[in-house]
């Protein structure tokens, strides 16, 4: 409980009895929720200021306690009461603004021991079931979520640097097996395998050549060599007539282009005794 024993210490003087001990104990919670006292009485004084400590005359009377606090984002005063009965102390926290009312009931000797007043370390009996009732039923319910969700972040933050110098320390020991399973969010780079040096066979895994390399389709008319400016659909004379060919389609020529040679084709004429066994 941070900030607490300073507190406790710098007031020791005006404790003199376990009621003091446990208004103090009340006072430092107001402190630690973000409120900060600008005063004793139930009425305003020019020379109001917010402080963290008590003012000089909150101990006076030991029947009934009054603290006037703000919270250090708003200008909104409430008042803090603390009547003393019998071996009780009820606590009264009222929004000036608002009217709203919370309260507490406090059995002084289930918290403080009387004859260890000034000194910190046995004042107090189960600090921290006393602090759970103060936020949990006096202080405002908007101010038990601001310190609960402090408390998370703080517990999250704690575990992100405790995750942090464990991977840090794995990662400097030089007998550690890396991890095969990339961590979360990352993902693994894998080489492009139609980029030398992983080239191989890359026709076959890109036909078409789209990467700008070649592929394993070959087409005449699209090879990227310089061609004769023959076009297929126009017909071929003696042997396709026009329009066989639709315009753009693959055609892979069967034959010399062009008009055939006049006379007989010498393939068509057999040689002379081509069927005499004896020659």
């Amino acid at each position: 409980m941070a900030g607490l024993e300073v507190l406790y210490t710098c007031v020791a003087g005006d404790i003199s009895c376990p009621q003091d001990a446990v208004v103090c104990f009340v006072h430092w919670e107001m402190i630690k929720s973000g409120y900060r006292c600008i005063g004793s009485g139930d009425e305003p004084r020019s020379g109001d200021k917010k402080s963290e400590l008590l003012p000089a005359d909150w101990s006076s009377n030991k029947e009934l306690y009054s603290l006037r606090y703000k919270a250090n984002t708003t200008d909104t005063p409430m008042m803090l009461k603390a009547i003393s009965v019998d071996s009780t102390l009820i606590f009264n926290l009222m929004n000036c603004r608002t009217q709203q009312v919370s309260d507490l009931m406090v059995n002084i000797s289930d918290h403080v021991d009387t004859d260890q007043l000034h000194t910190f370390d046995s004042a107090f009996k189960d600090a921290g079931g006393l602090s759970e009732k103060v936020t949990s039923q006096l202080l405002p319910s908007q101010d038990r979520t601001t310190g609960q969700k402090a408390e998370r972040k703080s517990r999250r933050e704690d575990e992100g640097e405790e995750e942090a110098q464990r991977r840090r320390g794995e990662d400097d020991d030089p007998l550690r097996i890396p991890n095969r399973h990339p961590r979360q969010g990352t993902q693994p780079h894998w080489p492009d395998p139609l980029v030398p040096p992983f080239a191989a066979g890359g026709a076959d895994l890109d036909p078409f050549g789209s990467r700008g390399g070649g592929g394993m389709i070959v087409d005449p008319l699209r090879s990227g060599y310089p061609r004769s400016g023959f076009n297929p659909s126009s017909g071929i004379p003696d042997i396709l007539p026009p329009g066989a060919v639709p315009p753009g389609a693959r055609f892979d020529p069967f034959g010399p282009v062009g008009r055939r040679r006049p006379g007989p084709d010498p393939d068509h004429m057999p040689p002379p005794g081509y069927d005499d066994m004896f020659m």
